[in-house]
């Protein structure tokens, strides 16, 4: 009997996360547009499932700051700012400047190869897909990439809050990027450059590469002052 409930709330708990993972790419997708109402109930019947593990994947959503609840109407995707995203690219520059500081040099020592390997290998995916201004391509391994690079400090609320404030600025970014009819040559491509910075222990490059990225993610979008 015990076993069976347990069973039953995995089950439960890992529709809950295909779910938000799945909403999560529509928006990133930009088929969830910012401001975009739903309810539970279509989001249920758009996936056939019940309404509890719709919910639970709402609120999850909503706690990850990428969607407002709207009090007796549901639910809808969160509108960032200009100052948001100035706000969330300072932020995730200080986490990776912290990440450096604090033993990235003994972290990357005691990193396995096969790891090392396929940061580089997600690396390289990211730069290919930049280069071809293919965004939906480029968005899943940028964001695989530096959850693998984050991961190499052992520390998982630095990787979750890094991989949080990713894709919350990629939220604010592709309705304004889908705006140009060819990205080609217009996304940052310097994936290969810092992985192979990082894995000769060359944090000098590193933090320098990252600067520029910084400097390109706003001049991209506009918002540099």
């Amino acid at each position: 009997m015990a076993a069976g409930g347990d069973s039953s709330v995995i089950r439960r708990s890992t529709l809950r996360q295909q779910i938000a993972d799945a909403l999560r790419d529509e928006i990133l997708a930009g088929r969830l547009p910012c401001g975009h109402p739903f309810t539970v109930k279509e989001i249920a019947e758009q996936y056939g499932v019940s309404a509890t593990p719709v919910r639970e994947a709402l609120l999850d959503l909503c706690a990850q700051g990428l969607l407002d609840v709207e009090q007796h109407r549901g639910y809808k995707v969160h509108a960032f700012t200009t100052d948001d995203f100035r706000a969330m690219v300072e932020a995730r520059t200080l986490i990776i400047e912290g990440i450096f500081r604090s033993g990235a040099d003994p972290a990357l020592r005691a990193t396995p190869a096969e790891v090392l390997v396929s940061i580089r290998r997600r690396a390289d995916e990211a730069e290919r897909a930049a280069r071809a201004g293919d965004l939906d391509v480029l968005i899943g391994y940028d964001l695989r990439f530096w959850r693998e690079l984050s991961s190499i400090v052992r520390n998982a609320y630095i990787s979750d809050f890094l991989d949080r404030i990713r894709v919350q600025t990629w939220m604010y970014a592709v309705p304004l990027l889908r705006r140009q009819a060819d990205l080609r040559g217009h996304l940052w491509q310097g994936h290969s450059a810092l992985a192979d910075a990082l894995i000769d222990h060359d944090l000098a490059t590193a933090q320098r590469l990252i600067a520029e990225y910084n400097e390109h993610s706003l001049a991209l979008v506009g918002t540099r002052r």
